[in-house]
């Protein structure tokens, strides 16, 4: 049979040598081919279009393949990016043709009002940490619509299994003011008694998972809850958020393949800022983005601009409404740009422009896009921006103090909601703790109640 050694060759021409291998004619070795003629040629083995007529199929586990005799391999990625929804222009004007969903009034103020409330929870919670009022902070800046338009389109029966950047989607629940800041101070009016680190927020009456530190582990559970949904056949489906950063962890291709092997009734928002912390996405991944991902796992997928809150809001009610009718996962890839520092243990003007900051701050606000497009409606005005602007501030404010003034959880709350009865190696542990206090009463908190 002898060998088949080819380089830079045409798929015809491969296949033509390939007949007379297989006759046993020669040995084949290709050489000596132009550089131009290698580029068309090496191109012709990564075709997407094939006119080949595929009359025979192959039988392998997991059903029926078509048989060619054409040596092409996928390509690497399309030559197409795949396109992002829109439907407000930067300037808050609907593009022509762009088919949403319309919302009234009511709610259209209700989004807007929130997304203000959103930005200035985070401009004053942020101020409070740098003044040492609180031990950390992380802000939504840039990526308030894909908070609240996404919860706008979702309803109180569908669970939430957030990162840690979708305050406003748990504030859009229901979640008050007073509570964002007794989480935060981690006093005991907090639901979680001070055991979770700010910005951990999560409520069993809303159906808010709360937030766990580690990143991607709420996309596999996410799969579960779903999948439990189905099998109790309730009309509502879970609803995965991550981050660009997220699709790098291990769990993210674990929890979106289990996903589409049950046929959970489950909608992943990305919402792809642009950085995961200091690191950009051209060095995460060579895909086009995340929502190509989704047909790899035989997902639904679809990529959306993410500071266009119509356009938001419209896919993911669109998404829900497929997951939980034709129960079925969809992956929806947010485009946004993470305008804040990642954290407040974070510079981000040690790794990117500021130039590039700032231009997406006023150029790209999907803020000041949807203010702009209720305000030409008719729906808003001047004075009602500097009175929801004003109103909100002392809210906030007002909240920060009465959390402050607020007595911290007991040291006995760090031991309880675990077990029916505590087991003795945590009441040992109980005993241990309240020792090292009595011992070293200077090396612990004042205001903790023992």
């Amino acid at each position: 049979m002898g060998f088949l050694n080819i380089l830079f060759s045409n798929s015809r021409l491969i296949h033509r040598i390939a007949r007379k291998q297989t006759l046993g004619q020669f040995p084949v070795t290709l050489l000596g081919v132009s550089s131009t003629s290698i580029l068309k040629e090496q191109s012709s083995l990564f075709s997407e279009n094939d006119d080949d007529d595929y009359s025979q199929v192959m039988d392998i586990p997991g059903g029926e393949v078509p048989i060619t005799a054409q040596m092409k391999f996928i390509s690497e990625s399309s030559e197409k990016r795949l396109p992002c929804y829109r439907v407000l222009d930067d300037d808050g004007y609907p593009i022509l043709g762009s088919i949403f969903e319309e919302v009234s009034k009511e709610l259209a103020v209700k989004m807007y009002s929130s997304m203000v409330t959103l930005q200035t929870l985070d401009t004053i919670f942020y101020e409070a940490q740098r003044q040492g009022r609180l031990s950390f902070y992380l802000t939504t800046a840039g990526e308030e619509a894909i908070n609240i338009a996404s919860a706008a389109a979702l309803t109180l029966d569908d669970f939430v299994l957030p990162q840690y950047r979708e305050v406003g989607v748990i504030l859009w629940r229901g979640y008050p003011v007073q509570q964002i800041a007794n989480q935060l101070f981690g006093n005991k009016l907090d639901y979680g008694k001070g055991r979770q680190m700010p910005c951990h927020h999560g409520s069993n009456e809303l159906n808010y998972l709360t937030v766990s530190s580690p990143i991607a582990t709420q996309i596999p559970q996410a799969a579960g809850v779903a999948y439990s949904f189905k099998m109790d056949k309730k009309e509502a489906c879970a609803v995965a958020y991550l981050g660009d950063g997220s699709t790098s962890e291990g769990d993210f291709h674990a929890g979106l393949n289990l996903a589409a092997v049950l046929d959970a009734p489950v909608v992943f928002i990305c919402r792809n800022n642009g950085w995961a912390i200091s690191t950009p996405i051209n060095q995460q991944f060579r895909s086009d983005g995340i929502a190509s991902r989704g047909q790899a796992y035989g997902i639904r997928s679809i990529r959306v601009d993410g500071n266009d809150a119509l356009a938001t809001y419209s896919a993911i009610r669109a998404a829900r409404k497929m997951a939980i009718k034709e129960q079925r996962p969809i992956l929806v890839e947010a485009m946004t740009y993470r305008v804040a520092h990642h954290s407040t243990s974070d510079d981000s003007t040690k790794y990117r422009p500021v130039e590039e900051i700032e231009h997406w701050k006023k150029s790209k606000s999907p803020i000041s896009r949807f203010r702009n497009y209720i305000q030409r409606n008719g729906w808003w005005s001047d004075e009602n921006e500097s009175q929801l602007r004003g109103d909100t501030r002392k809210q906030v404010l007002q909240a920060i103090q009465i959390a402050e003034k607020t007595d911290k959880a007991s040291l006995t709350d760090l031991f309880t909601d675990v077990y029916d009865k505590m087991p003795s190696n945590l009441q040992d542990q109980e005993k241990l703790l309240r020792d090292a206090v009595k011992r070293s009463p200077k090396e612990y908190p004042s205001d903790v109640p023992i």
